[in-house]
């Protein structure tokens, strides 16, 4: 505990000290993992992982990912699952990066307003 903070709430220590929330901070490890998935480092593996619908004519960015359907409910928790409608509504400015490096600066703005 940081002295001078244990009086207020959960949300508001995490804004006094500039923190996003458990939630947001796995979100943001899980698009980060699925960007490098998709981009360069797990590149081979990550083939059948994710499938890309890419389009000129869809809002926000142009490569969407596609959800796949399990009859299993365990599969609804597994990353590709969880990504999918997040990464779908990232705008075209944080997806559309050379490097994993401005993905994870874009992705810091895309998140204050995404969550």
């Amino acid at each position: 505990m940081i002295r001078g903070l244990e009086h207020l709430f959960y949300e508001d220590r995490l804004r006094e000290l500039g923190l996003f929330s458990l939630e947001k901070r796995r979100l943001w490890g899980d698009l980060i993992a699925a960007c490098q998935y998709l981009m360069e480092t797990y590149r081979k593996d990550g083939e059948g992982l994710f499938t890309r619908v890419c389009s000129d004519r869809t809002r926000g960015n142009g490569c969407k990912l596609k959800q796949g359907r399990f009859r299993l409910d365990i599969r609804k928790k597994f990353i590709t699952m969880r990504v999918v409608k997040y990464s779908n509504r990232l705008s075209r400015e944080a997806v559309d990066v050379p490097s994993l490096e401005a993905f994870k600066a874009r992705l810091d703005g895309a998140l204050s307003n995404l969550v």
